[in-house]
């Protein structure tokens, strides 16, 4: 911590002789003063280099010591200086005045120099500890923030392992989940979600399939339609995806667990696994849902060719059969629609090809 003597002392008084004499007492002890003959003054000056304490004169014209005082201590850079109030009023009214405006110490004229000395060494060494105690407060906050970085790494690190995972499983799957993370991110953000559900659902939706992990491959990769048995096979990698991601503990993977779970579940209650229905439905998911939905329409799959932008919004929007605007949140069906131009610029951006 900073050497008591070392410290340096702003005196503000109108009256020179004082000043001078206020500087022969505190030098002699070995501190360094800076002088002030008016408030406004002494409240630049400190604001601009903030000393260790105040020796502030009460009477004084214009900008007395009681609003300077005030000043001083509605300023940020200026809060802690400790400020010792001087004058030659005696009154009980004038010291309590001095103290509600935020002074420490009150010393009346004419000034006991031990007294003074007193004062001052005590009140340097509590905004010592005080200086000690701030900077070792924002040293643990800075640690505190390494660490959190650190293990929002970590939560990243296991996303990118688990998707890689999925890749090798499913060679599909690569291009997809970097789209998904984009238009689940921009629909976040149209619909004025929470700026943290921004980065969870960015960082969360690629591991909306994870669960085809435990899907065989006869099933997974199979070039044609599917049988009832291989959909049903099929529909057990929502439930597989949620169990693989409950484990975990981070606010990733508990999203990640929610949206695998719930990402085939409809705003109408036709989806499944459970058939989940309107609000029911968790929001990560219903977000989820649609994106994945236009996602798989501009993409080719087995049973269909991709589509073009402007058709796969018109069938999200009027239905064709297979989807219809009732799956969907309105809500989210609403940004979705007003967004459309942003989801086609990243399909683009990431494409397949």
């Amino acid at each position: 911590m900073k050497e008591l003597k070392s410290a340096r002392i702003l005196i503000v008084d109108d009256e020179e002789r004082n000043v001078k004499l206020l500087q022969v007492l505190l030098q002699s002890e070995g501190y360094a003063t800076v002088s002030a003959s008016n408030g406004r003054d002494a409240l630049a000056m400190a604001v601009s280099a903030p000393p260790d304490l105040i020796l502030m004169d009460i009477m004084m014209p214009g900008m007395d010591g009681f609003e300077t005082v005030t000043a001083l201590k509605a300023h940020s850079a200026t809060q802690h200086v400790p400020v010792i109030m001087l004058t030659a009023l005696d009154d009980r009214h004038s010291k309590l005045r001095a103290l509600e405006a935020g002074a420490e110490e009150f010393l009346s004229k004419p000034i006991d120099r031990a007294d003074l000395n007193v004062r001052v060494r005590n009140l340097l060494r509590l905004k010592e500890y005080g200086d000690f105690l701030n900077d070792h407060n924002q040293l643990l906050e800075q640690q505190v923030r390494q660490r959190t970085n650190q293990l929002e790494d970590a939560y990243r690190e296991t996303v990118f392992t688990l998707v890689r995972a999925a890749e090798h499983k499913d060679e599909e799957t690569g291009h997809h989940v970097r789209r998904i993370s984009y238009y689940c991110q921009v629909l976040a953000r149209a619909m004025n979600l929470p700026l943290e559900f921004h980065d969870a659902i960015f960082q969360s939706s690629p591991m909306h399939d994870i669960g085809k992990i435990g899907i065989p491959d006869h099933v997974l990769l199979k070039p044609g339609s599917f049988t009832m048995d291989e959909w049903n096979i099929m529909r057990t990698h929502c439930a597989l995806g949620a169990s693989i991601l409950s484990s975990g503990g981070s606010p990733y993977t508990e999203m990640g667990a929610e949206i695998a779970l719930n990402h085939h579940e409809r705003w109408d209650g036709t989806g499944y696994p459970n058939g989940l229905k309107g609000a029911a439905i968790p929001i990560a998911a219903r977000v989820m849902q649609i994106c994945d939905v236009y996602d798989a329409l501009r993409s080719r799959r087995p049973y269909k060719p991709a589509f073009d932008h402007q058709r796969s919004m018109n069938i999200i929007a009027h239905g064709d059969g297979r989807t219809e605007p009732g799956h969907f949140d309105p809500a989210v069906l609403s940004c979705f629609i007003a967004q459309g131009d942003r989801f086609a610029a990243i399909y683009d951006q990431h494409d397949d090809a």
